[in-house]
């Protein structure tokens, strides 16, 4: 089942169910019982937003064993947590902006699981439990301030810097999807979720041991080797099997 968040003109942001084009449109939101208002819009009649409103954004840094070593960092013995900005989030089709204190904005290409229900300190046998489902998301950063600082919150930071889309699956294996990254349509990233060092039920697990985890939260799940920089006017897709695809541009403003 897709889930989507949407708007259309005149109306507040809602969730529906896509089949094929049609949007079904849910009563409240899908984190609890599933139930439709009766309305039923089409995709092309909406703006999609991103699929839920988090009250925070937790990313795992390192998180495929290739790109810790592009990065030139040791493998992290447990999930490396940070955060990005919930504030800032976008959608598919909406413009990353490139910000004037930055000269260099990479794309990371990841896998992000959507939070179903309340979770603190839950096993990794339980974690499936509490996830509503997944969907694509580029952890933007700007390289230079992130090596500049030596801590990632600006980088990561500012807003359109997190994106997420264009719906939820929740129907999928997330260890067994294959994840890609293409920048102006030329293959940049490309690496099976089955490669993450540290998997789905143990980032959940591990993440609720530190915070509480509300519906709607999203979790970003690292990015695989491949990350490079953005100019003005790029066009970045992120690509996962399963779900469908990412799409923003990079712009100035």
């Amino acid at each position: 089942m897709k889930i989507v968040r949407f708007n259309l003109t005149g109306r507040r942001a809602g969730y529906a169910v896509l089949e094929g084009s049609q949007l079904k449109e849910l009563k409240g939101n899908p984190f609890g019982k599933v139930v439709f208002s009766g309305r039923v819009f089409d995709l092309s009649a909406v703006k999609l937003l991103p699929p839920s409103a988090p009250s925070k954004i937790v990313a795992i840094g390192l998180n495929y064993k290739a790109h810790a070593g592009e990065m030139a960092e040791n493998l992290p013995r447990t999930p490396l947590i940070f955060f990005k900005n919930a504030g800032g989030i976008i959608g598919t089709e909406d413009n990353i902006i490139k910000p004037s204190q930055s000269g260099q904005v990479d794309y990371e290409g990841e896998l992000a699981v959507i939070i179903k229900k309340k979770a603190r300190n839950i096993s990794p046998e339980a974690a499936f439990d509490y996830i509503l489902g997944y969907s694509c998301f580029n952890d933007v950063t700007a390289r230079d301030l992130q090596k500049a600082d030596g801590q990632w919150s600006r980088a990561k930071g500012f807003d359109t810097f997190a994106v997420c889309g264009p719906w939820i699956e929740t129907e999928l294996d997330p260890q067994g999807q294959l994840l890609e990254t293409y920048l102006n349509g030329k293959l940049k990233q490309r690496a099976f979720t089955a490669d993450m060092i540290f998997d789905i039920p143990r980032i959940v697990s591990f993440v609720s041991e530190v915070m509480t985890l509300m519906p709607g939260d999203i979790i970003a799940t690292g990015t695989p080797s491949g990350i490079g920089p953005m100019k003005p006017g790029d066009k970045v897709e992120v690509r996962i099997s399963g779900i469908g695809s990412l799409i923003n541009h990079l712009a100035l403003k």
